[in-house]
């Protein structure tokens, strides 16, 4: 919230708490009585990071909605390149921690950086993907693109990113990747074992529904994506969404 008042941005702030037991909304509310475009949405339960990646996107009001991880691995600041790249005529720009390794402040654990590169390597491959860096949780979409493409995701947990940058290709629409500044917060409760895994799945999942043209008919079903997007509430520019785990 420092940020968005430094900066002076006309942007609303909501945080979508997935389920969490350690008093988050409490908190939340308490801040709310400071930022009065602050805003709590929350999940019935732990429902995953892609559903509430989605949730908040599909509640935001801004010409531009961004999400971030609750941790601010990426400093908000470097929000204004994401904005930047929308401005320049993409769709959706997704933050990369590899495009410029030198902006890393904090590294990952060698085995977080050896398993994380194999695979976004695999997921290149098997998705057809040619970014550096598809699960990087700092990704901006204008209005219109994020107002369908979270319509037709289907993962709700780790595999989502790839999903939805798999989406926006079959809709045509422009990606941009930058290079963001971005730090490795040791309090990630991400186990590359359990949770690698359970993307590997996803990602099967995803092929398996493309294959089977699942994706093209709800394209198809669609028709006329407007009628799919939400008319803005003025005179909200920006919609920042981060998740607080459960």
């Amino acid at each position: 919230m420092s940020c968005v008042e430094q900066r002076a941005w006309d942007a609303e702030v909501l945080l979508v708490d997935d389920g969490s037991s350690d008093g988050t909304p409490q908190i939340v509310h308490r801040w709310m009585e400071r930022y009065p475009r602050l805003h709590l949405v929350q999940n019935g339960g732990n429902r995953g990071k892609g559903y509430s990646v989605r949730n908040g996107l599909l509640q935001a009001a801004g010409d531009v909605v961004m999400f971030t991880d609750a941790d601010l691995s990426a400093p908000m600041e470097e929000a204004e390149l994401l904005l930047a790249a929308l401005a320049q005529g993409a769709d959706v720009a997704i933050g990369s921690r590899w495009m410029d390794k030198t902006r890393q402040t904090i590294h990952q654990p060698l085995y977080r950086r050896f398993f994380g590169r194999c695979f976004n390597r695999l997921t290149r491959t098997v998705m057809g993907l040619p970014f550096r860096d598809t699960q990087c949780g700092f990704k901006a979409f204008k209005r219109p693109a994020a107002q369908v493409i979270f319509r037709l995701q289907r993962i709700e947990r780790w595999g989502f990113d790839p999903e939805i940058l798999f989406i926006a290709r079959k809709l045509g629409y422009h990606i941009r990747e930058v290079p963001v500044t971005w730090g490795h917060d040791e309090r990630s409760r991400m186990s590359y074992l359990k949770d690698g895994m359970k993307m590997l799945e996803e990602m099967a999942t995803i092929r398996a529904n493309s294959l089977a043209g699942r994706y093209d008919e709800a394209i198809a079903a669609l028709k006329d994506t407007s009628a799919m997007v939400t008319p803005p509430v003025p005179p909200v520019k920006v919609s920042l969404s981060s998740q607080a785990h459960g």
